[in-house]
Formats: structure tokens, sequence, C-alpha cells
């Protein structure tokens, strides 16, 4: 087991152990600080780009949802009209080759998992790099008329200056023993949550809950979305057999939930309650599976998320450049299924989001229609 499985899994049941890295956690604070501060008084430089930024992040180790989130603000925008596009680390890919603009046709392994299941899923205009200001520089010299910047993480990067900052926050997670890394899994203090909007991520049953409690001023004003799982799908078509190729998994059936994002629990929590059997095999966050480990789980149906799908397609097609699927492999590429999901924003987010594109100058299809009916 690696050293961040044991400490992810530490944080997960608040292991008293973790109390003896309080003094590393003060410190890491103080650096925080210290860090953030110079930034603020200009003793270290920081780059404003020529459009208006958007920062997506969370205050957290470990997954909250943005991802997600992200492809649902990017499908809005779009279809709003706003020419939108994103950058990122691209953590997982390779630095030496970045910045790098995404594609369809990008690898994993060069611009990261993230980056790969945002571009395939929304075809948006992106680029990835360590350094925000070579992203942003790299996206707008290959697309000149973009309106909009959405940064996915990067909130801790104070470098690049930010006109909206949205943190998403795992409203059933919490924040632990909340405390700072190492004794926690917080990398800011929960005080920076009133310096932007916070996104509450909750389960579907409490957001709409909270869209019924039209009472609580609190739940009105509230700015939620959650995850609902979409129809589950083949991740590879071959010409295997049609004899061993397995429909979709029955509910009530066991099946191997294979998981490397920042917080697995969620995706086998979403699979039990679609009524499946879950054998849960977590893996650290953005985990480089090979073919042959997942091979191993060969006697029930392999259920992956979306982001370790790209690898593992990717995985797939590196394979079958070379060679025929056969035997085990072949097997395993009919065994695996992918759950994909998608990010419902309250009426809220929306109505938040379009005020503060307005205050930046940025016309929406919405805001255009509105301004005809008052003519």
């Amino acid at each position: 087991m690696s050293i961040e499985t044991t400490v992810t899994r530490a944080w997960q049941r608040q292991a008293t152990w973790l109390w003896l890295l309080l003094p590393l956690s003060w410190l890491y604070g103080l650096i925080t600080m210290i860090r953030r501060q110079a930034y603020k008084s200009g003793v270290l430089s920081s780059y404003r780009a020529p459009v208006p930024v958007m920062v997506i992040g969370n205050i957290s180790v470990g997954g909250s949802g943005k991802t997600p989130l992200i492809i649902t603000l990017v499908d809005y925008l779009q279809q709003q009209g706003v020419n939108v596009g994103v950058i990122s680390r691209g953590y997982g890919g390779d630095t030496s080759q970045m910045p790098a603009l995404v594609s369809k046709s990008s690898l994993p392994s060069v611009v990261g998992d993230e980056p790969c299941l945002i571009v395939n899923t929304t075809g948006v205009a992106m680029a990835v790099c360590p350094n925000r200001e070579q992203a942003i520089t790299t996206l707008l010299k290959a697309y000149p008329d973009l309106q909009f910047i959405i940064a996915d993480d990067g909130l801790q990067h104070y470098a690049l200056q930010r006109d909206i900052e949205w943190i998403v926050v795992d409203a059933a997670r919490g924040f632990g023993n909340e405390q700072l890394l190492p004794t926690g899994f917080l990398r800011e203090p929960i005080s920076r949550l009133k310096e932007a909007d916070v996104i509450y991520h909750e389960k579907a049953m409490d957001a709409s809950n909270h869209d019924n409690a039209d009472n609580d001023q609190h739940h009105v004003n509230r700015l939620t979305m959650h995850l609902e799982a979409d129809s589950m799908q083949r991740l590879w078509q071959s010409s295997f057999d049609s004899q061993m190729s397995r429909d979709m998994p029955e509910k009530g059936s066991p099946v191997h939930a294979v998981s490397g994002i920042g917080y697995p629990q969620r995706f086998f929590d979403t699979l039990d309650s679609l009524g499946y059997n879950v054998i849960g095999h977590p893996y650290p966050d953005h985990y480089a599976f090979s073919l042959a480990e997942l091979a191993e789980y060969s006697d029930y149906p392999i259920v992956v998320t979306t982001k370790d799908a790209v690898k593992i397609r990717a995985l797939l097609l590196e394979y079958t450049a070379q060679q025929a699927l056969t035997g085990d492999y072949e097997k395993l590429a009919n065994n695996l299924w992918v759950l994909p999901v998608t990010a419902v924003l309250s009426n809220n987010c929306y109505s938040h989001l379009n005020q503060q594109l307005s205050q930046l100058g940025i016309t929406t299809q919405n805001d255009q229609a509105n301004s005809h009916m008052n003519e």
C-alpha cells in the first residue's frame, strides 16, 4: 500500500496518530499564509489575463466533483453563446511537453486524464501547463476570440489573478478533523470559504430537500450541485465472440468498482445506490493502471469512472496498435464498463453565474432574450 493511500485512509477514519503531525500542519499553514500575503502585497508578481478568468477549485485534497461541474458549466456557456476556454495544470501528464493544447486525440500520459475527459466530452478549447500564464498564453494564441477562461483547479495558484472563484465543497465528506495538511486534508483553512462563492456538492436527495425548503433563507440562497448517474456504457467495443460479450450488469449482481479518483467512496456509494453488490478497489488519484492488473478482476464485470476510462481506453488503443486482443485481455475488454455522471446545478448557481458574467461585460443569450422582451 502506498503512503498516499495510507494517509488518505487515515484521513477518512480520522486516525488518532495524525495529531502527531500537527507541528507540520502549523508550519504548512504559516508558509501558505506568508506566500499568499506576498502575492497580495505585490512582493511576488501575479499574472492578469487579457480576458476574465474563473477559478474552480477546492480547499481539500481529493475529489469534490470539480471536473463534472466544469463540464456542465462549459456546456451551459457554449449553449449561451459564450466563447469559453479551459486551462489546467495537466496533472499526470508529461510536463516536458507543456504548455500544450488538448485535443480529442491527446493522450492522458501527455496532457493528463481530466483534460482528456473535459475535451472529449465538450470539445472545448483547452491548454495545460503547471505555469497557468503559459497555459493561457498558449490557449489565446490558438484561440484569440475567447471571451472567458475557466481554470480547472489552481485555487492556491496565486500567481494567476482571477475574477471569479468557485470553491466546491463535498457536503457529505465535510472537512474531516478540520486541520491543514498533513494532519488533515485541508489545503487552506475553512475561513478561506468566506472569500469566494461556495458550491456545496450534496447528495441528490439532500439537494431536492433544499429546493423545497422555501421558508429557509439559508437554503434559498445556497449554491448547490449534485451528481446524477447516467446509463452504464461499454468502455470498449471489440469483435470478441458475442457469446462472451455480456449485457449490462444486472442490478443486485456483484461488480468490481475500480477507481483512481480523489474520493473513490463516492463512486462506490453511487453504484451501491443503483443496486449493485459493490466490490470496491480504491487506487490513488490519477493512478496509472495497467491492463495486467485490471485483468485480475475477471470474475465479475468491472465498472470504472469516466476519468479512469480515458486512461484505460488509451491503454487498449496502444495495445491493439501492436497486436490483436486475445485471451485474458480480450475478455477484459468485454468486461469493462463506464458509469458516466452529470453535475446538476441548482437554479441559484446559474442565476449567480449570469450575474457575475454580466458584471464582467459578458452577455449570454438569456441576457439578450431578456433585453429584447423589455424593449
